[in-house]
């Protein structure tokens, strides 16, 4: 059978069957490992540890909705049955608001730490959620990329210094943007989940399945790029199960998460931050924002879910005196339409905003406001801040990498975090 980097890694689990035949990307990945140097410089080491964690609002989040520009009539024009109540909108300023169930992330902005990013997107945007997706995700305008920008910049870092949680994917698949030729990142859902896989088969607990991988990559020489990747692979899912074992033994929340997936899943980071677990660059997906139809239940659901979740985690890592160390970013890979449909919800969209949040963040609203009156031929927001800008400003300024290698070019940079 060919064995694929997600089926080596589903889960935490480790799959090993006889016969595999390594696909020929891992060839390439690993046998030319990149010469790029992301931690060189003084700064980055410095730097080295800081944690970004980039939550993804998959689906196409409504940003109008969401930041609200609430003195703007036409928003109300064109939203006779989905806009926010003015008096339910939790200002900001004299022009935007944030949506009421985003009343945690308001004290966040009241205490100093969350920057809003207006006008987020790229050129030519696409209607596709697959292709924009990919866009975001690998920075490939066409929609046709292989590896992510995440992928890219950790593919330098997982397996150091025996941290093979250095990048951390929560949910079921590895996340677009993490997506490496060199590096497999570990997915889990839970904590227990991830251990080696072994057949119920197996009377002495998966230990003969792992001699025979051992016995598979220790064929090939060092240098081979099998041998290199069944080693990382192994070794990182063998080593890792310990260390999380460790952490969840030792680790106690001081806030209670929401009880949802979302939440789940930022306790986890959590966790792998707390205990020590070497964590630079964590991920996690909060989906449902296709809100083709009867828009308002599910978006004022979802909203809530966001505030109350990214409000746990910035809480229990205060308490644990991890918070200085942490920034979170989000992301939707496109807004929503500014006219409401026939089905008191919105299509897809271009522009929207993007938070950012930690201790180190310049409270703010950054980037340009896209005009509700200047708007393209299919009724969208014209963007006003290439989306890239944003990732740079976390690379260069907040874990000292070249912006300009990760990212393929140069692409300016915000200033909701401080230069270094």
């Amino acid at each position: 059978m060919k064995l694929t980097r997600r089926a080596m890694l589903r889960d935490g689990m480790l799959i090993v069957s006889a016969g595999m035949v390594m696909p020929s990307i891992f060839t390439r990945g690993v046998a030319s490992a990149k010469a790029m140097t992301l931690e060189g410089s003084s700064f980055s080491q410095s730097a080295s540890d800081r944690t970004l964690i980039v939550v993804q609002m998959a689906g196409g989040n409504d940003g109008l909705n969401t930041v609200i520009p609430f003195t703007d009539s036409l928003y109300r024009q064109m939203r006779p049955t989905i806009a926010i109540p003015e008096a339910s909108v939790l200002q900001l300023d004299g022009r935007l608001g944030l949506h009421p169930n985003l009343a945690p992330l308001k004290k966040l902005w009241d205490a100093g730490h969350l920057a809003v990013v207006e006008g987020a997107g790229y050129p030519n945007s696409s209607l596709s959620h697959f292709q924009a997706m990919d866009i975001w995700q690998t920075l490939d305008m066409s929609g046709n990329g292989s590896e992510g920008w995440l992928g890219k910049l950790v593919s330098g870092w997982v397996d150091q210094d025996g941290h093979p949680f250095k990048a951390l994917n929560i949910g079921a698949q590895t996340a677009q943007a993490l997506s490496s030729i060199s590096s497999p990142v570990p997915s889990l859902t839970n904590t227990k989940s991830y251990r080696l896989g072994t057949d119920p088969a197996d009377q002495d607990g998966g230990k003969g399945r792992l001699q025979a991988l051992m016995k598979l990559y220790n064929s090939y020489p060092k240098t081979s790029p099998y041998a290199a990747l069944l080693d990382a692979t192994a070794l990182d899912a063998q080593d890792g199960s310990r260390q999380l074992h460790t952490a969840d033994m030792q680790y106690r929340p001081s806030v209670t998460y929401p009880k949802n997936s979302f939440g789940a899943g930022l306790q986890v980071l959590s966790e792998a931050i707390v205990q020590g677990l070497g964590l630079r660059v964590g991920y996690i997906t909060l989906g449902g924002f296709d809100t083709h139809a009867n828009q308002k239940e599910t978006h004022d659901a979802l909203m809530k879910a966001l505030a109350d979740g990214l409000s746990a985690f910035y809480t229990d890592l205060t308490n644990h005196g991890k918070a200085d160390n942490v920034v979170v970013l989000t992301w939707s890979e496109f807004g929503r339409r500014v006219q409401e449909n026939g089905s008191q919800g919105t299509d897809h969209g271009t522009a929207a905003p993007m938070f950012v949040l930690g201790n180190s963040v310049s409270k703010g609203i950054y980037g340009e406001p896209p005009g509700l009156n200047n708007l393209d031929n299919n009724g969208n927001l014209k963007y006003t801040t290439d989306f890239r800008s944003v990732y740079a400003t976390v690379l260069d300024r907040w874990l000292g990498a070249s912006s300009k290698d990760v990212l393929g070019g140069s692409f300016g940079g915000q200033n909701f975090l401080p230069h270094p």
